[in-house]
């Protein structure tokens, strides 16, 4: 059989993944897995980004590793796009299906801690949020302990002739990025002297800020939809949320700002 659009982005099993479970069911479930679901396959893609990235790094591909850090920037606006959508869902509309949702939460999205771990937000806790031999939990602690995007942007750094602090080049991998004073120095430095890396620089402060804007609108969709309820499956919801923000991903890029 000749290949077809239908059949190549297999649609008619795509289109059966939305199974709705409140009675009736009600109207705007749908919308709220339509949009989870589309949420789940750009994580998927932006882990895949990450990677190409985090190898471009390694290997030398500085254009195109900053090709592929202004892909994941902007398929950061189109997720940040998306919640203008799921906004027109009201306080109301949406209760008349919550409870429905059970136990179920976007909190437990490995997909999402994934990429977390990958950009350098690392934290063991939400490993031992799935089961022992999963392929969840495997999947994240893979990327719990490989070493993270800031980590190739340092290994590049060296690559082109810059002294990189030992204690960023050997700094234990499971511990998130932290802000180092040396790397600092060292950034300074590069800023005023390397056009060419600050450039690079300036890509992942846009990635970082997506990232951070991410999470601003994320934690306002959710006061706006159910104030400071608990989450689904019994989340702290937007309390949690709002202790994710101003956290930067590439704390060092922030640092310096006020040195320059």
């Amino acid at each position: 059989m000749a290949l077809t659009y239908g059949s190549y982005l297999r649609i008619h099993e795509l289109l059966t993944l939305q199974t709705p479970v409140s009675e009736g069911p009600e109207h705007d479930e749908m919308l709220f897995i339509v949009i989870h679901q589309v949420y789940e396959l750009w994580f998927k893609q932006q882990l895949h980004e990450a990677d190409q990235a985090h190898a471009q790094l390694i290997g030398g591909h500085e254009s195109g590793a900053a090709a592929t850090l202004r892909r994941m920037r902007t398929i950061l606006k189109t997720m940040v796009a998306q919640i203008d959508v799921l906004e027109t869902m009201t306080p109301v509309q949406f209760l008349s299906f919550r409870k429905f949702l059970e136990n179920s939460s976007g909190f437990q999205s490995w997909q999402f801690r994934a990429l977390e771990f990958a950009l350098g937000k690392k934290s063991e806790r939400f490993i031992a949020m799935h089961a022992d031999g999963s392929p969840e939990r495997a999947m994240l602690d893979a990327r719990y302990r490989a070493p993270t995007l800031w980590d190739a942007f340092a290994h590049h750094l060296r690559a082109r002739g810059l002294d990189v602090p030992a204690s960023v080049m050997n700094r234990d991998l499971i511990q998130p990025v932290a802000a180092d004073p040396a790397m600092q120095d060292l950034l300074l430095n590069l800023y005023r002297t390397r056009g060419d890396l600050r450039s690079l620089c300036e890509i992942l402060v846009d990635l970082d800020e997506g990232i951070q804007e991410w999470r601003y609108r994320h934690v306002k969709m959710v006061e706006r939809t159910i104030g400071f309820k608990t989450g689904t499956g019994g989340s702290a919801g937007a309390e949690y949320l709002r202790s994710t923000l101003f956290q930067p991903l590439f704390p060092d890029l922030w640092a310096i700002r006020s040195q320059l």
